[in-house]
């Protein structure tokens, strides 16, 4: 491995990739400093440590964590790249009910231009839609309980937040475009990745003053119990490496036929069916939904019982917690495969270039058949992302870790979007390496990215 990365560095073309990155990387964490003007963010920054503290994990807190901590110190980055995630996956799941989005994606690489433009303006709308929202509550004093965010409130401080917020939207946008086209790995991903990686220092350096190895009188983590968080975490890396490869291969036979003097066809291939289809969406959607009723607290009355009841049931985690996160876990990765995985479509494609699924009859039951096999394995998948969704809970429950911070480390929604973003970005480095007859990172085996 230590082979490989230093061979990165002999190709001229690959090494201009990888500073080309690292330097629009380092622009994007300059951006998400610079605050945007008419905010007070001293201010902010303590009102948002006051709700992590009382409220639990809101849905800022998680929008805090994907910009890389830009939301609390309101950055020209503050929305971070999340409109385009967003309008990215309504346009995915309009295609599937809109017939004439339908036939645009079906029209080769023009018809993925047209989709991704109109993913654009859809990113361009919400930007204005949040940054409006967002300009309006942060001018009143009572959502912020005494704090001033906002010395001169108005119509000008409207206009200028709302434009700067999705200008810097639009900016990381392009930034992960130039990434795709000149850099090396998926854009979008890497500055995503890059903003949780960002929060790693912070946790690392918490863990380190409840350890207090050089003061046991003010230890509130001891020894034994570090070694274990660190073994848990390599334990969570491996496992979530072997379950992000994971699929269920399903042989595929195609027919031998005569065309003039020559034969074609008689190949054996294989469907991959991915355990994890929908990928992190099933998580990111349950999280913000069960987040969404500490947020809703933040802006209604504390005497009202409702909110005193669901404020307790998030900020304490408990099985109520963890029996509802699970619960949406599992409706968002059957709702999101149900969207994205057409057995009937798949059945025909195989029907029309003659090929079929060893003993199943071609058609109607070859897609009850791959609908069959999905719905078993999406369960598998399901219960695996539930699993490392309410491990930073486990894990504060068995090792007494004080902080859901510093507990995320070890599963949830951040580890999943590093460990799939890191293989794919050495698959892509491993292919540029091999290209040029280089050895890859595992000598003898080439790397499986997630696709």
């Amino acid at each position: 491995m230590f082979k490989a990365v230093a061979n990165i560095f002999k190709v001229p073309d690959l090494r201009k990739k990888i500073f080309i990155t690292l330097s629009l990387l380092v622009v994007y964490r300059a951006g998400c400093f610079i605050p945007t003007p008419g905010v007070n963010t001293g201010a902010l920054s303590q009102f948002f440590a006051e709700v992590s503290k009382n409220q639990g994990q809101t849905i800022f807190g998680m929008l805090n964590l994907f910009t890389g901590g830009a939301l609390t110190k309101l950055s020209i980055f503050a929305l971070g790249i999340m409109p385009y995630i967003s309008a990215s996956i309504i346009m995915q799941l309009l295609q599937n009910v809109v017939p004439a989005l339908e036939k645009i994606a079906k029209e080769g690489k023009a018809g993925y231009e047209k989709i991704n433009q109109y993913t654009r303006y859809f990113t361009l709308v919400l930007c204005f839609v949040q940054g409006l929202f967002l300009s309006f509550w942060l001018s009143n004093p009572a959502n912020f309980r005494g704090h001033l965010i906002v010395p001169e409130p108005g119509l000008l401080f409207n206009f200028t937040t709302v434009i700067t917020l999705a200008c810097g939207t639009i900016f990381i946008m392009w930034l992960g475009e130039q990434i795709q086209e000149r850099g090396i790995g998926n854009g979008i991903s890497i500055i995503i990745t890059t903003s949780i990686l960002s929060r790693i220092p912070s946790s690392v350096s918490q863990l380190w003053r409840l350890w207090s190895p050089t003061d046991p009188a003010n230890q509130q983590i001891s020894t034994p119990v570090v070694i274990g968080l660190v073994a848990v975490l390599v334990c969570m890396i491996a496992a979530v490496v072997l379950f992000t490869q994971a699929q269920r291969r399903i042989p595929i036979q195609y027919g031998r036929r005569v065309v003039g003097r020559k034969m074609y066809g008689g190949q054996s291939t294989y469907l991959p069916i991915k355990i994890d289809m929908a990928g992190v969406i099933a998580i990111i959607f349950a999280s913000a939904v069960i987040s969404f009723p500490a947020t809703l607290a933040m802006f209604l009355p504390k005497d009202i019982k409702i909110v005193q009841f669901l404020q307790t049931v998030i900020q304490q985690r408990g099985f109520w917690y963890n029996f509802i996160l699970v619960g949406l876990i599992i409706f968002f990765m059957y709702f999101y495969t149900a969207m994205v995985f057409h057995p009937l479509e798949i059945a025909n494609n195989l029907k029309r270039y003659g090929g079929f699924v060893p003993g199943v009859r071609p058609g109607r039951p070859t897609a009850n058949y791959l609908d069959y096999v999905a719905t078993r394995v999406v369960f598998v998948g399901a219960i695996y992302i539930s699993i490392i969704a309410i491990f930073p809970n486990i894990i504060m429950e068995i090792f007494r870790v004080p902080s859901y911070q510093l507990a995320s480390l070890f599963g949830g929604t951040t580890l999943l979007i590093m460990v799939a973003v890191i293989l794919d970005t050495m698959k892509q480095v491993e292919g540029q390496l091999m290209t040029r007859h280089y050895d890859g990172f595992i000598k003898g085996s080439p790397l499986k990215g997630r696709r």
